[in-house]
Formats: C-alpha cells, structure tokens, sequence
C-alpha cells in the first residue's frame, strides 16, 4: 500500500509538473528575444508533444527517487525532486532550442541557496564550486569563441551551488565524456560537420541526473 501511495504521488507530482513547466517552457520561447532560439519555426509543434513526454519522464523520475531513497529524510528528498525537475526543463529548452533561459535558472540558485543551511552543508564549498566552475567555463567561452555558451556557463555555476566542488567535478567530466562521445558519433554520421555549434548543456543536466538515480 506504501508503495502504491508513493507511485500515485510521483504520478501526480509529474502531472502537475508537466503540464507546468511545458507551459513555463512555451511562455519562455514566446516572450524569448529574436534570435535566441535556434529552431523558433518548430516551437509550436514542440508545445504539442511536449507535456505527455515531460510528464513521462518526470513520473519515472519521481518514482524512482521515492521508491529507492526511502531511507532519506524527506526535506533532503523533496530538494532532491527540485534540483530533478529544474534540470529536466534546461534539459528539454537544450535539446528543442539549444538555448538555458536566465528566467528558469535564477529560482534554481535561489533553492539552491536555500539548501545549503537546511540541509546543513559547508557553505564554502558550494559557493567555490560555484564561482570557480562557472570563471572556467567563462574562459572555456571565451577560448572556444562561442563554443560552449552563455548558458552552459551560467549552469554550471548553478549546479556549482547545489553539487559542492567534488560534485559538481563529477558530474562536468562525465558530460565532457558523453559529450564527447556523442559529437564524435554526429560527425561520423554526417548529422554535424566539423565546426558545427555543439550543445554541451544537455550532458551536463542528463549527468547530474544520472547521478541522481545511482
């Protein structure tokens, strides 16, 4: 019964957070500044399929994460589903759009804030894995002339807040690998050429999820 009652919740939740964040999602790229989206002539058609697949994913997200961390205070869970369900939405703007919006990753630094001292962490860590995360990717920009973004930049700073410094280590080198990987596997199928913009964001949310689930 236990079980069936955290299912019906996770379902719920999901719901709710998909029909949500799409339309947060569909808001953004309707308000969103010329040029910013890579793709604007598919946003409409996106929209459409767009709450079955988030409410989908975030279910089994949610699902997993109560049935499996059932030993896990529940305030550190409930941050937990937080930190899911922000990523999955940059996750989703990425991969349609190939763009982070600002307006979705402020309430993300904010929680992350927040759990630091409630959830009793060392506040230094975080905040340096913050600020030195997001300088490096600042200058892997400015390197690469544009090859990693804005976005990925500003992301990073914020999982830099809500992973800490060994974390947030982990979870940037194993979306460097993947990747890697898949920009490997595009070139060789013909679906990227070389010097083709690449998003790295999506490796890094999918990481951090991942990780998550382990």
């Amino acid at each position: 019964m236990f079980v069936i009652m955290k299912c019906l919740l996770s379902i719920l939740l999901a719901v709710g957070g998909g029909l949500l964040g799409s339309r947060w999602i569909a808001y953004s790229y309707k308000k969103a500044a010329e040029g910013v989206l890579s793709f604007p002539d598919r946003a409409e058609e996106q929209h459409k399929k767009r709450p079955l697949r988030l409410g989908a994913v975030l279910g089994f997200l949610f699902c997993f994460t109560l049935l499996t961390l059932h030993s896990m205070h529940p305030l550190r869970v409930g941050f937990l589903m937080v930190f899911q369900y922000f990523l999955l939405l940059y996750t989703w703007t990425d991969l349609e759009q190939r763009v982070i919006f600002d307006k979705m990753l402020l309430p993300f630094v904010i929680i992350g804030a927040i759990s630091i001292p409630v959830l009793e962490r060392v506040p230094t860590d975080h905040i340096e894995a913050a600020v030195v995360g997001g300088l490096v990717f600042l200058a892997l920009a400015v390197i690469t002339k544009g090859g990693i973004g804005g976005g990925d930049v500003k992301l990073i700073a914020a999982l830099g807040i809500w992973l800490g410094t060994d974390m947030l280590m982990t979870v940037v080198i194993a979306g460097i690998v993947m990747g890697g990987i898949a920009a490997l596997l595009m070139l060789a199928t013909g679906k990227r050429k070389k010097g083709d913009f690449f998003a790295y964001g999506p490796y890094f949310t999918i990481s951090a999820l991942v990780f998550t689930l382990l």
